[in-house]
Order: structure tokens, then sequence, then C-alpha cells
């Protein structure tokens, strides 16, 4: 099936990225507001001041040190594959979250943003003419029965965080190990693997609400109960570089992979400019499934 059926019940909070800059249309970026309509800062392009490691250097004490890491970073560009789909781009996890994707694969728009509690798609040629020369296609979700009002493709965004991934591998209950150093790319990585299930690592995420766990949960147990291998791979900072993660459920497959690169470095998502948008008021985010 196709990717985007897995998150039927994932259901976000609203979130904002700090450093959110605009951009012209589907070209490069420049200097403008954020989607409500304020100006936003740059993102710094000091790297964050890296806190000391733990000294329990024990499979899960180096693993709650990437956690602290990753928590610490804040940011990175991720190029990930889950299932059929697959892109890349930059990924703000906090204090607030947003994402800019532009996918490798064919989807329904090239490329995907996501700013606080606005979404935009497109930023291709089908797009602009579709609507009028505009490259982007602007909406929201509905507010849910409390009034509140979600935040679009957060289900995509809470799989490609790697302080949920993180926080999954270092739960109770959850054992680690050390496989060794394996080379990747340019460097020397240490390779971590825990086993766990996807009910356990939807609650391992008390930081997210209910509805958002519940569809954590079901986005990794295609069709019912779900065995988890997580491995992990860090730097010499003990930052999470790469994420593999595979398993199995009633009806479907997981096989997750993503990459993480400049964590903490300068990187911003760019809301388009409103000049070259369409809005298309409230639209319902089409589910993502195995």
């Amino acid at each position: 099936m196709a990717v985007r059926q897995r998150l039927a019940a994932a259901v976000a909070v609203a979130v904002l990225a700090g450093g959110l800059t605009g951009c012209s249309g589907s070209g490069g970026p420049a200097p403008g507001p954020s989607a409500s309509g304020a100006a936003t800062p740059t993102p710094s392009s000091a790297s964050p001041t890296w806190p000391a490691r733990p000294t329990d250097r024990s499979p899960h004490g180096v693993l709650l040190s990437a956690q602290l890491a990753m928590q610490t970073a804040r940011r990175a560009k991720v190029s990930y594959r889950l299932g059929a789909d697959a892109g890349s781009g930059p990924l703000f996890w906090q204090p607030k979250t947003a994402l800019q994707v532009k996918r490798s694969t064919p989807a329904e728009a090239e490329q995907l943003i996501v700013v606080d509690t606005v979404a935009y798609q497109g930023g291709d040629a089908a797009t602009a003419a579709r609507q009028g020369g505009r490259h982007w296609e602007r909406f929201a979700v509905a507010p849910g029965p409390d009034g509140h009002r979600e935040v679009p493709y957060a289900g995509l965004i809470d799989l490609l965080n790697p302080v949920v991934a993180l926080a999954a591998a270092t739960a109770d209950g959850v054992t680690a190990q050390y496989v060794g150093e394996e080379k990747f790319e340019d460097s020397t990585v240490e390779h971590y693997r825990a086993v766990t299930d996807a009910a356990r690592y939807a609650a391992a995420q008390t930081q997210l609400g209910q509805a958002r766990r519940d569809g954590l949960r079901a986005a990794l147990a295609p069709g019912g109960s779900s065995s988890l291998t997580l491995d992990l791979w860090l730097n010499d900072k003990d930052q999470l570089v790469r994420l593999q993660r595979t398993g199995a459920g009633e009806s479907g497959r997981v096989d997750d992979s993503v990459l993480y690169t400049d964590p903490g470095g300068a990187l911003s998502v760019q809301a388009p400019a409103e000049a070259d948008t369409v809005d298309v008021g409230i639209r319902s985010i089409s589910p993502l499934s195995r």
C-alpha cells in the first residue's frame, strides 16, 4: 500500500521551528515573513555546546547519552526511506518542530513544508499548472474535539525524529547491545541494537499526547502487533547518524531507514512566499500505511 496510509491515527501538536524564513516560490530563499506574517529569525550558524558524556558507557548509558546529544542538536538534515516513501530535507525537533522535504519518489507533490499548523505542498510545475501559475497549495487540517488545531504530518515527523527513536531504545524493559565499530562514509561509527515492539515504542514517548502515541503505534504495527529491531549508529559525539527500524506486523512489514547529517548545523525551514501560494483551506491528510 502507499506509504501515506501508515499514519491514519496520527494526530499532532502545533509547533513552529525556531529560525524559520520565507522563500520566493519554487526558487531560492529570500528573507521574509513567516506563515503568520511576523518576521522570524534565522537559525544561528553556531553549533550547540555539547554536554559532557555521561560516565555510564554501557549500551544503555551510551544510548541515553545519544538521546541527550540529539536533544541538544535540535535539528539535522534527514534523508529517509519509510517503506516506499523517500525524501530529504531539514527537520527541527526542538524546541519546536518544522519540516521541509523534497521527495525522491513519486508522491502527490514534489515538496512538503510544515510550519506551525500550516502545511504547503507543491513547488513543482504540475502544481503551478493546476493553480494558475502559483507553485504552492497552503492548507491546514481540522481542529480536534478540544478545538486545538493539529499540525499536518506530525506522524511523519515522529517517525523521523531521532529523539523519539532513542527514547524507544532506552525505555524500561528494552535491552540494548553493542554490535561493534563500523565504517560509515568517511568515519568510524559505533553500532548499537535494541529490540522492542510497537506498543512499547509508542508508550516511551511521554512527551507526546495519547492520540499521537496511538498513531505512532499504528504506524509501526501494520495490521496488528509488531516486533521491532532498532539499529542505531553513533558518531564520536554520541550523535545518531543512522537509524534502521525493521519488524513485521500481521499484515505488513516495517523497513525504515533515516540518515542524519549536520546535526545542530545552520539549517532553516522556508515557508513559501504568500504571492506564490493558493489557500486551499481545510484538507484531510491522507493516512500512511505500509
